[in-house]
Parts: C-alpha cells; structure tokens; sequence
C-alpha cells in the first residue's frame, strides 16, 4: 500500500468531490480544519513542527473543542504551510496557519462574555478603530467641559498636578471598572475554554512550569529547526518573534510602572507626577519604547509577509490590536515628554481614555488570544506529561479522560 493511500481514504469520506469540495470546504471554517487535521494526521510530516502537530496525533476524530484547542495552540509560525506538499497549488489545498487563524476567530466568538458582544469579532477592526476614536473625542470634550482651563492648561511639573487636572476618585474609577469589567469576562471566557478543552483535567506544578516557559519564551516561533517563522516563503527569520517579546515585555513594564506608582500613591504617600528618574517612570518609558518597538516590528512583518497563509478575516484583529497598543503607548511617551508644558492637561485626558478603551476592548480584541494560547500550552503539557508517565515502565493505564486520549474514541478501554 502507498504512503498515500491513507490520505486518499480521509479524501473517500467526503460525500463531494471536484469543486463541490473546495466549496464546500471553504464554507466554514470548522469543516476545513477537521479536514486539514485529518490529512495531516495521516501524513505527518511536520510532527516535530510545534506543539500542534504531536497533539494532533493524540487524536483519532477531532470534534469542535479539539480544533479550538490546536488552533488556539498554532503559533502561526507557517513551518508546515512551507513544508507540506499538499499546500496550494495542490488540489488538498491544505493551509493549516490560514484555516486555524479562522478557527481561532470563531473560538473568540464564541468563548466571549457576554455572549452578545461576541459579534464584535466579526468586525473588530472597525470596531476597536472606532472604539478608540470615541474614546480620545470624548476624553478632550469632557476635559474641556468640565476643568477650567487655567488648571488644564497649565504644566504638570508639581507632585499632585495630574489630580488637579482629573481628578482621582475620576482617574480611579474609569480605570478600576474598565479593569474589573476585563478581568471578569476574561475569567469567565477562559473558564468555558478549558471546561471544554481540558473537562476536570488536574493540574501539576510541573506542567505549568513548561507551559509557562512555551508561553514567555515563544518556543513554538522557532519552526521546529530553532531557526524562527517562514514570514515571507522558505527563508527563516527570528523578526516576528523578538518583536512579539518587545512588544509582550514592554506591556507587562508598563504594568509593573502603575503598580509601582500604586505603591509610591498609597503606601509613600508620593503623588504623579514623579521626577524622570523615578521607578515608575523609568519602567514605564521603556515599556512604552517597547510597545512602539514592537507593535511597529510586528506591523512591518506583516506587510513584508506572503499573504497566502493567513486569513483575511482575522486581518482586521491583528491590526486593530498594535494600532490599540501602539496609540496607548505613544500618548504615555508624549504626556512624559510633554509634561511641562501646556499641552500636560489635553494629553492627560487623551491618554486616559485610550487606556480605559484598551481595557474595555480587551475581551473583544487579539489581546485576548495570550489567554487561551496559555491555556492550550497548558493543556499540551499535561497532554505530553500524562503521555510521558504512561511510557514508563510499570505504568498502570487508568481510566481517566487523560489515558483515552491516544485510543481511538468509540473503543475506550475497559474498566
């Protein structure tokens, strides 16, 4: 029997063929993954790819909550988009990167609390861009409205100026529930995620250490030869990688600046604006400098990029979020370097509201996909750990989920 007969036997299942086929396997996006993921298991050429690829051969059927899962563990890298010979112009037409950015489009969706505002990812790109243009008008209006200009137009060179401006039960409050509203959606959409994904899967220290390690060092950007992303065709580049850290490194620095400054406020008793050299403004002007880094990197690479492997669909996503980041950062950077002036108050406002913006577009916008990405990371690592254990010798099969899942799943083992 040929290596190609069992690929010829997953094509046999579908009840069209020729055109009828690619119509129908383009109509939606679940469809299209279960058979990609059906092919690609009976190949299995890039086994060593990535994470995907070896949790995919855990699988003999891949239901919904399978695909989101593996989707939401591709990194994108396009490894196997470049190394498969069943990719376009082949009649397979397998692209796997494209049909799981799809994937984990409708994942976002459908995971998203409330339920309602889940359409936004359908046109996220408009909605963030007009989200944030509604934010800086609003933040100027109400600045001009309601601070005397004397005080909005003055510099903010004394500790407590950017209270005299707005004031701090204000500041507090848009950022204290545009915070809380992110936190309890993200929560609840994560949640659903890993009940779907993982059932009651326990987990041990062990795998949330090597999850956490995938997750902080982007292992699964490598390609599989450790020599980074296919971004533009078969050349390997580290680019989208080390623009991806600038720009996750730079977010959490700026983070770690508002805790700092919670700090200084509450426990010191030092009130913003602090001098330049100061903790808070050190962490957070090169946290800044590393937002603009990347989100400008990773907006080059995707320019510079062959456009095949993706998905237009979730086009609008990604630029929505390093447009979000990177207008969050610039206003920081400007309101640092423009802090003794007159123009301290407009920018104040104008930064203000771009961060309560990207907290309350933060379930409904790409920010959301570092969360299920952990949880899928965390999910293949206790896949790979429990796989690991029942290699060893001695090993008693139990007769959990965990042990089933390398057995095909109409013949379980027995009790």
């Amino acid at each position: 029997m040929s290596s190609a007969d069992p690929i010829e036997a997953v094509l046999r299942k579908a009840p069209l063929t020729g055109c009828q086929l690619r119509e129908a396997r383009h109509a939606d996006a679940y469809v299209e993954a279960r058979r990609a993921m059906e092919i690609c298991n009976a190949c299995r050429y890039c086994e060593g790819f990535c994470a995907v690829f070896p949790a995919m051969t855990r699988r003999r059927d891949f239901a919904d909550a399978d695909l989101n899962y593996l989707a939401n563990l591709c990194h994108g890298c396009r490894a196997c988009f470049y190394s498969c010979q069943y990719a376009p112009p082949h009649e397979f037409g397998i692209n796997v990167p494209k049909v799981f950015a799809e994937v984990r489009l409708r994942s976002y969706e459908q995971y998203c609390w409330p339920k309602p505002l889940g359409r936004l990812f359908r046109r996220n790109g408009s909605i963030v861009a007009s989200a944030m243009a509604a934010g800086t008008i609003v933040s100027v209006l109400l600045a001009l409205w309601l601070i005397d200009g004397a005080v909005l137009f003055q510099p903010a060179r004394h500790p407590g100026a950017f209270y005299a401006i707005v004031p701090y039960w204000i500041m507090m409050s848009l950022a204290g529930a545009a915070s809380l509203f992110a936190l309890t959606s993200v929560t609840i959409g994560a949640m659903a995620f890993w009940r779907d994904v993982a059932g009651r899967q326990q987990v041990h220290a062990r795998s949330v250490r090597a999850a956490m390690y995938d997750a902080l060092s982007l292992r699964n950007l490598d390609g599989g030869a450790g020599q980074g992303c296919n971004d533009r065709d078969e050349s390997y580049s580290k680019a989208r990688r080390y623009f991806h850290h600038a720009m996750f490194y730079g977010f959490a620095l700026c983070f770690a600046a508002t805790c700092v400054a919670t700090v200084y406020d509450h426990i010191l008793g030092r009130k913003a604006p602090y001098d330049f050299w100061s903790i808070p403004v050190q962490l957070g002007l090169w946290g800044g400098i590393g937002l603009l880094v990347g989100t400008s990197g990773l907006a080059w690479v995707k320019v510079r990029g062959d456009p095949t492997p993706t998905s237009a669909s979730a086009a609008g996503s990604d630029n929505a979020l390093l447009i979000l980041l990177a207008l969050t950062a610039l206003t920081g950077l400007l309101l640092l370097a423009l802090r003794g002036t007159a123009a301290a108050g407009i920018l104040l406002a104008v930064h203000l509201g771009n961060v309560v913006t990207l907290f309350i577009a933060i379930p409904y916008s790409k920010m959301i996909h570092g969360i299920y990405r952990s949880a899928a990371l965390l999910y293949s690592a206790l896949e790979s750990d429990s796989e690991t254990r029942r290699s060893s010798p001695g090993y008693a099969v139990p007769t959990s989920r965990d042990a089933r899942l390398a057995l095909p799943r109409q013949s379980p083992p027995s009790e």
